[in-house]
């Protein structure tokens, strides 16, 4: 790690976030660290997404459980967990199944993201029966051609692509490197990586939300919590009018604000189960789960 570490603008030593290389070498040092996950690698060009704020999203969630479990946080492979749109790097998974036990299905669009994802899961054993990987064939569903009949999930993650063009998700790119510190090019690089369908869908992250929350109303009695991660704030507005739409309870919906560093995004979460329907799921699923 001594070759990523360079001075920063006050004078003490830091990780070089400018550098690829170092972000991913900081990634695989984490993830062995902290989550006991020896071999991590992502395919060059894809998402190396820092660390930190993956923890966050999944310690968060789980305090969402919890809400409904007196308390505690459920823990055990008891906990389903769906990750639309695992990615490459697997990293949500591999943190909610070492840091709570749980079990994971991540579903992946692009192949080579996908393979890379089984692999991770391969060769470590400490993920073996907790992460099960499913290719999604069909760009415009989010839900169908994964969830299988009569299966059930006590949460639904989401880390979607927020650019609505490559175009769009270049200039963003060119703006983050230029506060890392990069030489102004005609090509931006990507410190933490992307490909088309990590950083940008049609109608970007509004557009992505609408399909979730419209396609999660046929899963409502056996989704306990779904939930996504929102990069933009204007972007709050447009949810709580599709869940409204959705048919969601204004009291069943949750807005929880995240902060890493200067970057601030949101957690909304929303269930289609009231009090007395949540209370039973629980009981029913998690009744000897701590």
């Amino acid at each position: 790690m001594a070759a990523f570490v360079v001075p920063n603008p006050t004078g003490d030593s830091s990780i070089d976030f400018a550098n690829p290389a170092a972000v991913k070498a900081l990634n695989r040092a984490l993830l062995k660290q902290f989550y006991g996950v020896a071999s991590w690698d992502v395919p060059a060009g894809y998402l190396c997404p820092p660390i930190p704020g993956r923890a966050d999203y999944i310690h968060y969630a789980a305090d969402l459980l919890a809400a409904d479990h007196g308390g505690l946080v459920p823990r055990d492979k008891a906990v389903h967990v769906l990750d639309v749109g695992v990615g490459a790097n697997c990293v949500y998974p591999i943190i909610g199944s070492q840091a709570y036990g749980w079990r994971f299905v991540g579903s992946e669009v692009d192949l080579v993201a996908l393979k890379s994802a089984r692999t991770m899961v391969a060769v470590n054993p400490k993920l073996a029966g907790k992460v099960e990987l499913r290719q999604q064939t069909h760009a415009a569903f989010v839900f169908e051609g994964i969830v299988k009949a009569r299966e059930e999930f006590d949460l639904v993650i989401c880390n979607p692509p927020f650019h609505a063009s490559a175009a769009d998700a270049a200039a963003g790119s060119r703006r983050k490197g230029r506060n890392l510190g990069y030489a102004k090019s005609p090509e931006p690089v990507l410190n933490f990586g992307g490909q088309n369908t990590e950083l940008w869908c049609e109608g970007g992250e509004e557009g992505f939300l609408r399909r979730f929350v419209e396609q999660s109303v046929p899963l409502a009695a056996r989704v306990l919590w779904f939930s996504i991660l929102l990069s933009k704030k204007e972007t709050l507005r447009s949810a709580y009018y599709f869940l409204q739409k959705a048919g969601v309870d204004e009291g069943s919906i949750r807005t929880i604000e995240m902060k890493q560093g200067q970057k601030t995004s949101r957690i909304v979460a929303w269930t289609f189960q009231d009090d007395e329907q949540r209370q039973a799921w629980t009981q029913r699923r998690w009744k000897t789960v701590a």
